[in-house]
């Protein structure tokens, strides 16, 4: 049996999902899982790297464990964050996380070097000021040290790689959620990094989804007890995640909900233009050089904060009893910007979706099946104005939306996104974005011999719910 790892990791959480074909289907069985979250350092929220690099040879030793050793395997992680390395190969100062605060301002900065239009007209990548576009002038500004003394860029994911195979790549997908790749030349955009005095030497060849980084050392090797290839997926997870959509048409607008929902539609060309700016769509680079032109909403972050505002020491909720409070409260008729600066990082969720209501002249919410139901609602209205826009945007209609990754088990949001939009909406496969990354390895095995391939046998393998 050939096995296949995908190592998922996301803001709050990562797993090893190992995956083999039988049957003609694509089986997926998870054999590790860790936390992530960031910690506060010099008064900066950070990743813990070390730990998590840690992290994901344990699992991969797991694996070897259970007799289940992988032939090939690929990490995705979310976007923008980066680090910087120094000639020998240390990393320079701490990796901050992209909700950090050391941004704020960074777009005024900027416009004094490039205005806003003609970044997005030669990047096609909306603005969010945790771009890492903005996170290099801000460590340009409190840092020029770590600049100067730069000979590397890595995006996390590739740091991962480079600590399993001491090979340093740099990859497509990912790199293009920063900012700094020409939409058109899908290259670095090496003229706007002399603009904004980045040194264009610290950035690497890009390289495409299923290019092979290398094997991992002898010393990782022996930690791990087995020996594997390492791949590039799609590393960044929304890029996998759509690649895992259960369809083959051109008549679907894909939801990748997670912490963060990514709605959008695949393309072959950028759409750079004033309009989409306005509208501030994001082209994010794909699979085979496809784009994904998408907007990022805030998603269920905010109803994991409420959440965890909740749980004390002697209650633990579940989400299904928070959908109860919220089918309770169904009705309230409070809606917040789900993409307003105040939801990024509240020291209270709930109380930042209070403020919201109260200054905008709305019915303050006070259960907390109300505040629920107010993201709810929102989440759903946010999806409803992005799927006209899109529609606008692309002179088409679209008759389904295809809900994909762990918040697609949500079926009280499932039947919201159907009530706003109109629209037939398909929830699954949960795996989404772990199950890219395996796809993506076994096009480079051969398993596969096309994407329309693969996609069909995500179909058949795979529980795809229409919501009534």
């Amino acid at each position: 049996m050939k096995y296949y790892l995908a190592v998922d990791i996301g803001a709050s959480s990562g797993r090893h999902i190992l995956a083999h074909l039988e049957d003609e289907k694509i089986v997926l069985e998870e054999m590790y899982r860790f936390t992530n979250g960031n910690v506060t350092r010099d008064g900066h929220l950070c990743w813990e790297l070390d730990r998590l690099f840690e992290e994901i040879v344990n699992g991969i030793a797991a694996c070897a464990k259970a007799g289940k050793a992988p032939s090939s395997m690929g990490i995705d992680t979310w976007g923008v964050d980066f680090v910087l390395l120094d000639k020998n190969n240390q990393i320079l100062g701490d990796t901050i996380a992209y909700r950090d605060s050391r941004t704020d301002d960074m777009d005024k900065l900027l416009e004094t070097m490039i205005s806003p239009e003609e970044l997005y007209e030669r990047t096609g990548i909306q603005k969010q000021l945790y771009n890492s576009i903005y996170q290099l002038l801000a460590i340009k500004n409190e840092h020029p040290e770590y600049i100067k003394n730069a000979e590397h860029y890595l995006m996390v994911p590739e740091y991962f790689n480079y600590l399993l195979t001491g090979v340093m790549m740099n990859e497509y997908t990912n790199a293009t959620t920063g900012q700094l790749v020409n939409a058109v030349t899908k290259d670095w955009d090496y003229e706007l990094l002399d603009r904004i005095g980045i040194p264009s030497k610290i950035f690497g060849k890009l390289h495409m989804p299923k290019t092979s980084v290398g094997m991992l050392k002898p010393e990782i090797a022996k930690k791990c007890g087995c020996q594997t290839e390492v791949i590039l997926p799609a590393t960044h997870d929304t890029g996998s995640a759509v690649l895992a959509v259960p369809a083959n048409d051109d008549d679907f607008i894909y939801l990748s909900s997670g912490t963060w929902s990514l709605m959008g539609i695949e393309r072959k060309y950028a759409e750079c233009s004033l309009k989409s700016m306005k509208y501030n769509f994001t082209n994010e680079g794909g699979y085979d050089y496809r784009f994904r032109y998408l907007k990022n909403i805030m998603g269920l972050w905010m109803l994991q904060n409420v959440r965890k505002e909740m749980n004390t020491d002697n209650k633990t909720y579940t989400f299904p009893e928070l959908i109860a409070m919220a089918k309770e409260a169904d009705g309230f008729p409070s809606i917040v910007n789900c993409n307003d600066s105040s939801f990024l990082a509240p020291k209270s969720m709930t109380d930042a979706v209070r403020y919201y209501c109260e200054r905008t002249g709305q019915k303050i919410p006070q259960s907390m099946g109300e505040v629920m139901v107010v993201i709810y609602n929102s989440l759903a209205q946010s999806y409803k104005d992005t799927v006209a826009e899109l529609e606008e945007m692309s002179g088409r209609k679209f008759s389904r939306i295809h809900v994909v990754g762990g918040g697609c088990q949500d079926m009280f949001l499932n039947q919201k996104i159907k009530t706003f939009t109109g629209k037939e909406v398909y929830a699954g496969p949960v795996e989404g974005t772990a199950l890219g990354n395996l796809m993506v390895q076994m096009l480079k095995d051969g398993r596969f011999k096309t994407l329309e391939e693969a996609r069909e046998c995500v179909a058949s393998s795979f529980d795809v719910k229409k919501v009534d």
